[in-house]
């Protein structure tokens, strides 16, 4: 069994992936999908929520490692990257609930899934400008279940939280270039 490696911060994230030889582009996409997951938790630290932060910070800039292995998948599609992933950090130490991140944010629709895991895939898919109705509507489920309100109570400004990020998708696709 492998030490165990806490990891909870994008920083610790970003030297393991050092670590394991992540080429910039996949440094780069680490930093930009935590730049929207640190949005997310601001966004919902304003509504009275704290998921774990570490978990999603990590998580974010951890969830596509296995292009470590699969580097073909850096530029093109397929999810070998996800297993893989997910078995590498497993090696490595870190938690399974953060390992997991490697599947979960592609495989949301079909797993069950933490707050965290859902913000993961969800800052995936911010930091680029993309909305996904049905993955924000988890996202908003999950939010209101974790308070106990009602899903509408909270739609119109989890919603317009989620098109801020998104609105400052420009900026950030702008520094995914690496030369």
């Amino acid at each position: 069994m492998p030490t165990p490696r806490p990891i909870s911060s994008t920083a610790e994230a970003c030297a393991l992936l050092l670590e394991l030889g992540a080429p910039p582009r996949l440094l780069r996409h680490a930093e930009l999908v935590s730049e929207a997951a640190v949005a997310l938790l601001a966004l919902l630290a304003r509504h009275g929520v704290k998921p774990d932060a570490g978990w999603l910070l990590a998580g974010a800039a951890l969830h596509d490692v296995g292009k470590v292995l699969h580097p073909a998948e850096l530029a093109g599609p397929g999810a070998e990257h996800e297993p893989a992933g997910e078995a590498l950090l497993l090696g490595r130490g870190v938690a399974p609930h953060i390992a997991r991140c490697c599947r979960s944010h592609a495989q949301w629709a079909s797993l069950e899934c933490a707050l965290e895991e859902l913000l993961v895939a969800l800052a995936d898919k911010l930091w680029k400008g993309v909305r996904v109705a049905k993955l924000e509507l988890r996202v908003i489920e999950a939010v209101a279940a974790s308070l106990a309100v009602p899903m509408w109570d909270l739609f119109v400004p989890l919603d317009s939280g989620f098109e801020a990020i998104a609105a400052t998708a420009n900026d950030r696709l702008a520094r995914s270039r690496v030369d």
